[in-house]
């Protein structure tokens, strides 16, 4: 089922797509989309994903990990969640999804037409941008978003 694109003052809303996780560079990330919403009249999109990995235990296990690291993402969105509100005047939205974090960002951004940019905090370090930022990169000429 496809969502019906929302209007912002006769203008189609665009959704910033940003993605909540562990790494430093998220609050850059979530700064930039927060800001860039605000300026343009957009939204934000708080992507979360569960890697699989976490759950490959008895049955009992994994569900009460899952039902643990959904408090944990809900709770590290709160926070994003309040200062985007209390500072960009954004109510974002929180999507958790499970499975790998490539395929999930695709499928996110192929069943919600509103995202028009995917905001990625890359790390300036030795290491490179980070997993998520090359495996993306190397495939960014087939993304549906800038």
């Amino acid at each position: 089922k496809k969502k019906k694109k929302k209007k912002k003052k006769g203008k189609l809303m665009r959704k910033f797509l940003v993605i909540l996780d562990d790494s430093r560079e998220c609050l850059n990330a979530m700064r930039f989309a927060a800001m860039r919403a605000a300026n343009s009249g957009g939204g934000v999109a708080i992507l979360s994903i569960i890697p699989p990995e976490e759950f490959n235990h008895w049955m009992g296990v994994a569900d009460i990990m899952r039902a643990e690291a959904r408090e944990r993402i809900e709770a590290h969105f709160n926070v994003f969640a309040k200062w985007m509100r209390d500072r960009q005047k954004i109510e974002p939205d929180l999507i958790v999804r499970e499975g790998e974090a490539y395929e999930q960002i695709l499928a996110q951004i192929r069943e919600d037409e509103e995202i028009g940019v995917l905001v990625l905090g890359a790390s300036a370090g030795k290491g490179g941008p980070g997993p998520l930022v090359t495996q993306m990169s190397r495939n960014a000429g087939s993304l549906p978003v800038p």
